[in-house]
Formats: structure tokens, C-alpha cells, sequence
């Protein structure tokens, strides 16, 4: 088994996303129609006190990935509430297909004071096929609790016979590796089960191992089904330092599993960074795979954490 990747798919900068758009298109996920490929990407713009938001757009794709079909230039969903889970922006926003709606899991952050930033896991619905989206309530789905007390995020949910499961991160801790620089979070993969997709139980457990120390930070898990197994991607990265050396930046790991709760870390089966030069060649992050027809894809992104956009590959025997 192995990714073939297929080239550099979308770049923010080369298309107009909107007036007050600034760039970015970090945690693309896939939506597949009968004849073109939707993919969710959040990008950012500035608020009324200069800090960025996160916000939610789309492009279409043709079924080869080879032409842009469309672009969304507006929300597809409103800014949070003043003082709500989800005040400064959403990212990512994992997608699912439920009978006739598109129910969409949003990451929504929120800014603190003695650290950087508090997240929560929202729900909102489509009934336009993912055109826009409403908000099921003004709170979260799932949020820090009695064992995750910090941070929870990153949620993408499959539905396997009659339970919906899903995969997402929690934060273990806050710490300040040194005194000049502000704490950093550490946080790992878990998992949940519902029955509603709506209340979710959980027991607040890492499930996938460390590979470069107990700080990893383990991020956006993504889930599919290949030869009556289930493969799991996700990035992951060192607590401190990352955003200036590149060597301590995200890249792709993954797991094997037979049962959707236990996994075993197997990071050969990841995805590898390109040559020196390429949009791709310091950091690769925010995976998510899905099929179309018989052909399992991948998207990602690269450098600087999807500054200039995402890319895909195919999964070949």
C-alpha cells in the first residue's frame, strides 16, 4: 500500500474567496455528488479588533480534480455568538451525509486570557446540500469534561451499521516550556459513540500511542475502511517550537484497527513530505481521506499550516 501523490489542488491566493478573505484553506473535507466533489475548507479574515476568524468556504471540483468547477465566496455559515464556543471562528468542520441533511461537526475556538485559545465541538445542519448550514443550538456537542478538561476539537464522525463514531482530540494539559514563551497545549486522540450523532458518550482515553514523547500533539483524525480494516491518518508534531523549526512541525502519521476502539501506531502507512522547495516539503498536517467510487483519496496540507492551500493523493494497492 502506498500514497501516490497526485499535485498541489488548491491555492487560496489564486482565486477570490471573498473582499475580507486573508488567505489560507487549512482542513479540507470532502463531500462527493454524483458528478463533482465538494471540499470544505476554513479559511480566515480579519474582526472588527484586527485578530483573525476562521470561517467556512467550498470549491467544487470535476470528478478527475483536474478543473475548478466553483467557489464559494461567502459564509456558508454565520459567525458564533458574542461570547459563545465558536466567537472567533470554526476550523475545521468535518462533513457527513444523514439521510437527506449534510450535518456538519464544527471545531469552534474561542480566546482566553492566561492562554491562547479554548475549543469545543459544535453541530450544524444542511438542507441544501451543504450550500449553507445552521447551527443546532448555540452550545457545543462535546466539550471539556471531568477527564479531558481542557480543549476538545477536531471531531470527525463516520457511521458504521447503526452507531455514529467518532474520533477527536482533547487537550491533557497548558505548560510553559520556557519562561519567555507563552504555554503550549498538548493534546491526543480519543474516541466517542452515539447513537444520534447528537449525545455522544466517551471515556476520555488517548488511543494512539506516542511516537516522539509523552507531549506529542496529536491532531485531526480521519477513518476509512480498506480490505476489512480500518485505517486511521492524523498529524502530529512536538509541543514547543514548531512554528520555527520546521523539524518540529506536523507530519502524517497513522493506525491500524479491527474494531474502531483499538489501534495499533503504524506511520508507514502515512504519507511522506516532498523535496525541498515544494509547498509540501516542511510540513505535512490536517488529513482527510474518503472515496470515490472504488479509489480512496487523501487531502492535506502543506507548509505553514495551509497557507497556500492543500493538496491530494491517491491510495494505490
Amino acid at each position: 500500500m502506498q500514497w501516490r501523490k497526485l499535485g498541489h489542488l488548491f491555492n487560496p491566493d489564486e482565486w477570490d474567496l471573498g473582499d475580507e478573505i486573508i488567505g489560507f484553506a487549512q482542513g479540507p473535507q470532502a463531500l462527493v455528488f454524483d458528478d463533482f466533489i465538494r471540499v470544505f475548507f476554513s479559511t480566515r479574515k480579519r474582526s472588527q479588533n484586527g485578530k483573525f476568524i476562521s470561517t467556512i468556504r467550498y470549491a467544487d471540483f470535476d470528478e478527475s480534480f483536474s478543473r475548478v468547477l466553483r467557489v464559494k465566496k461567502t459564509d456558508i455559515i454565520s459567525d458564533g455568538a458574542l461570547g459563545a464556543f465558536d466567537e472567533h471562528g470554526i476550523f475545521p468542520m468535518n462533513i457527513l451525509r444523514v439521510d437527506d441533511l449534510v450535518y456538519g461537526y464544527t471545531s469552534g475556538w474561542s480566546r482566553k486570557i492566561s492562554v491562547d485559545i479554548d475549543m469545543a465541538i459544535g453541530l450544524a445542519i444542511s438542507k441544501d446540500d451543504g450550500d449553507s448550514f445552521e447551527r443546532t443550538g448555540s452550545g457545543p456537542v462535546l466539550a471539556a469534561g471531568l477527564h479531558e478538561p481542557f480543549l476538545v476539537g477536531d471531531a470527525f464522525v463516520q457511521r458504521f451499521a447503526s452507531t455514529y463514531h467518532m474520533w477527536y482530540i482533547f487537550g491533557t494539559k497548558w505548560e510553559k516550556f520556557t519562561p519567555e514563551d507563552p504555554p503550549d497545549r498538548v493534546y491526543k486522540i480519543a474516541h466517542a459513540t452515539s447513537r444520534d450523532g447528537i449525545n455522544w458518550q466517551r471515556d476520555g482515553r488517548q488511543i494512539i500511542t506516542d511516537r516522539l514523547n509523552p507531549d506529542e500533539c496529536q491532531a485531526l483524525p480521519t477513518v476509512i475502511e480498506v480490505n476489512g480494516r480500518y485505517l486511521m491518518l492524523f498529524c502530529y508534531r512536538e509541543a514547543h517550537g514548531f512554528r520555527t523549526d520546521s523539524t518540529r512541525g506536523y507530519r502524517i502519521g497513522a493506525a491500524w484497527s479491527d474494531d474502531l476502539e483499538t489501534w495499533e501506531r503504524d506511520d508507514m502507512a502515512a504519507i511522506e513530505s516532498s523535496a525541498p522547495g515544494a509547498w509540501d516539503s516542511e510540513m505535512l498536517c490536517y488529513p482527510h481521506m474518503f472515496r470515490l467510487m472504488d479509489t480512496v483519496y487523501l487531502l492535506y496540507n502543506g507548509n505553514a499550516f495551509g497557507r497556500e492551500g492543500f493538496g491530494i493523493a491517491v491510495l494505490d494497492p
